[in-house]
């Protein structure tokens, strides 16, 4: 018998209105969706903070989900930064005083020019179809692994934090790898050199994506969660995509199956390990707990790069963050094989509650 406070919790009174409020907190997302969307597509804005504009056409926090970046279009900000999903999990974050050309928005063929200032991309997902290209200064970047890069069109450099990509310049791929940079039209060496990891974690467009990463995180646990319903994959869910969220006013990845963690270390979940996840975690204390939006994302407190983008099928539980920066729980034991086992190419969701669908 649960008591509490003296009383007995088997009181009928009590069981109706815990009932009710179960049903309520099930049917709750779906009744504050925002019915209005259109399903995410490459070039899709998914965040706008400060000055930013598609041509002459000025963004606000309105144009979040519904605003697309369309083929000969270009993205701008001044004093301001932006998001853009190209294909499913996969992000274009745009500094200040920058600008983005979308050239391609194909799911197999997607391509993006930087013409000024300073772009990152974060690639959570990849598949062998996909052909993700980043144009700067007239050269050809191509993304060939899931990872984090930079493109500064003020320097012409790119960067690949971390990752691999393909530097398409006078007829010759170079490769290069994480912690490495290319100078592109240099007359001087053609080899990659690496650059101060550390300090450029410190500047100021990596240390907001990692926020954007963060949020977006957060908005996957809680979206995901809903998909999941005793033991059933509930409707709405068609596998791996863009869902938007009503509570985190923005499109978020959910993958196909099992937990991975993104460049930045933050954890994604499907939706039967999002489902899973406990309410409090902690060791000795509730340094884990969720709150009312559910499980925040699990960031690993060590080196990420052993299990990025790597699936977690452990027996052990999955936490997150504590009060005031406590401690962080584990993640399980990650595997070596790729996060996803949903097969087929990801397809793209829309509004109608977390999803509604449809491919495009």
């Amino acid at each position: 018998m649960w008591s509490y406070g003296g009383e007995d919790m088997n009181y009928p009174g009590v069981k109706f209105i815990t009932a009710v409020l179960a049903a309520f907190l099930i049917a709750a997302p779906v009744s504050f969706a925002d019915t209005n969307k259109n399903p995410a597509v490459p070039g899709t804005v998914n965040y706008v903070e400060g000055q930013a504009s598609i041509g002459a056409q000025e963004l606000s926090s309105k144009s979040i989900g519904s605003a697309q970046v369309d083929p000969g279009q270009s993205l701008t900000t001044a004093t301001g930064k932006t998001e853009m999903l190209l294909t499913p999990g996969v992000f274009l974050r745009l500094g200040d005083h920058s600008s983005a050309q979308m050239v391609s928005s194909s799911l197999t063929d997607t391509q993006v020019a930087i013409s000024s200032g300073e772009a990152m991309v974060e690639v959570d997902e990849l598949h062998p179809q996909n052909n993700i290209r980043i144009a700067e200064d007239g050269v050809t970047t191509r993304l060939v692994k899931t990872g984090l890069y930079d493109f500064d069109a003020d320097h012409s450099l790119v960067r690949v934090i971390d990752g691999k990509a393909e530097v398409q310049e006078n007829d010759r791929n170079i490769t290069v790898k994480g912690g490495h940079q290319r100078a592109l039209n240099s007359t001087g060496t053609r080899k990659p050199a690496g650059f101060d990891k550390k300090t450029f974690e410190a500047t100021d467009l990596y240390r907001w994506s990692s926020l954007r990463s963060d949020y977006v995180a957060e908005a996957n646990v809680d979206a995901a969660r809903t998909y999941y319903v005793n033991g059933f994959y509930g409707p709405g869910w068609i596998g791996a995509g863009w869902y938007w969220d009503p509570w985190f006013a923005g499109y978020t990845f959910i993958p196909g199956d099992g937990i991975f963690y993104n460049p930045f270390g933050w954890g994604f979940y499907s939706p039967f390990w999002a489902y899973r996840s406990p309410r409090f975690v902690g060791f000795g204390g509730y340094y884990g707990h969720y709150g009312y939006r559910g499980a925040p994302p699990v960031r690993i407190a060590h080196d990420p790069a052993p299990y990025r983008n790597r699936a977690v099928h452990s027996s052990g539980f999955a936490g997150g963050r504590g009060f005031g920066g406590g401690h962080p729980a584990f993640a399980g034991s990650p595997h070596t094989a790729s996060a996803f086992h949903g097969g087929g190419m990801s397809s793209f969701h829309g509004g109608g509650g977390f999803s509604g669908g449809g491919h495009r």
